[in-house]
């Protein structure tokens, strides 16, 4: 008898704070945009969506959790889909700010950096002529003098913040440090597996986008975490595409959303987040592979229920 085929999460970020409203018409800024992009996305296959929140006025990124009470409402009623929401908001805020909306929301899921790093997002100020806020090249440039903070001290504080509520954590791992930092917090016994761990490629700061860095960081996670963790990848800008098609035929599962990738294919700007969820599906279908429902994601992800969050 044939296996059953592999179910593949598509986790589908939405928004972020990397990307600034002047990149594109289609980033999504208001509490309406967000949910209805979010909504979209978990429509076309994404069972995880990765949610940030903004400024309507101006699209700056914000951890109140007001913003996000405007659309966490409203996606969970419409869709069954995993919410995820993120502790790590924007590189120039403090850890404090940053954890309010999962401390408010009590979510099955949040997002958690694994270590400091430069995050450089400074390169793209030369791609762009005109920006519409003052705030935009200012945020962009700040980053060239800028530690994103993720202490050992931060981690502990956002785990043991969080014990409670149940929340387990989207570690996202931007070099292989990262992976040896979550080996020692697995090894104290302050997060337990399954460990969903995101390997995040093509940031400026972090580990590139060669095929060996992609295999370097499964062989690694492999050796530290065995059959302990459920591997995710996301590769940044151009290279979204080609790293989660290779991820996926590694094993992995896939993460796609205008907070990564503003694109839908070579000088195509993705029109929605919806448009990235479909063309990774193609992908994974043509891998033969299935793609996971929100149900299976929550299983293999052990989450607590999308009915003991607190929206």
């Amino acid at each position: 008898m044939a296996k059953p085929s592999r179910k593949v999460i598509i986790t589908c970020a939405v928004t972020g704070g990397i990307h600034t409203p002047s990149m594109s018409p289609h980033l999504p800024v208001t509490a309406d945009q967000i949910a209805e992009q979010a909504i979209g996305a978990a429509e076309a296959g994404a069972a995880i969506l990765h949610l940030h929140a903004r400024h309507p006025e101006d699209g700056r990124p914000t951890q109140d959790p007001e913003a996000f009470a405007r659309f966490l409402p409203r996606i969970k009623q419409s869709t069954d889909a995993v919410l995820n929401l993120t502790t790590g908001g924007s590189p120039v805020m403090q850890v404090e700010e940053r954890l309010q909306p999962a401390l408010t929301f009590r979510p099955e899921v949040a997002s958690l950096n694994m270590g400091s790093m430069n995050f450089g997002l400074f390169p793209m100020l030369g791609r762009y002529e005109n920006f519409q806020h003052a705030w935009e090249p200012e945020y962009l440039e700040k980053t060239r003098d800028v530690v994103f903070r993720n202490t050992f001290k931060d981690i502990e504080y956002i785990l043991e913040s969080c014990a409670d509520n149940g929340t387990r954590f989207e570690f996202e791992c931007y070099d292989t440090s990262h992976l040896y930092n979550l080996a020692h917090f697995l090894d104290r016994g302050l997060v337990s597996g399954p460990l969903f761990v995101q390997s995040v490629f093509g940031i400026l700061g972090g580990i590139g986008t060669h095929a060996e860095d992609v295999a370097h960081m499964r062989r690694t996670a492999d050796r530290l975490f065995g059959d302990e963790y459920v591997w995710s990848v996301l590769g940044a800008g151009r290279h979204q595409m080609p790293i989660t098609t290779l991820a996926a035929a590694m094993g992995g599962n896939v993460r796609v959303g205008l907070e990564d990738s503003l694109w839908d294919g070579p000088g195509r700007p993705a029109e929605s987040n919806a448009a990235q969820v479909l063309r990774v599906r193609q992908v994974l279908e043509g891998l033969g592979l299935e793609v996971a429902t929100p149900a299976q994601a929550r299983a293999m992800l052990a989450l607590k229920g999308g009915d003991q969050v607190n929206f």
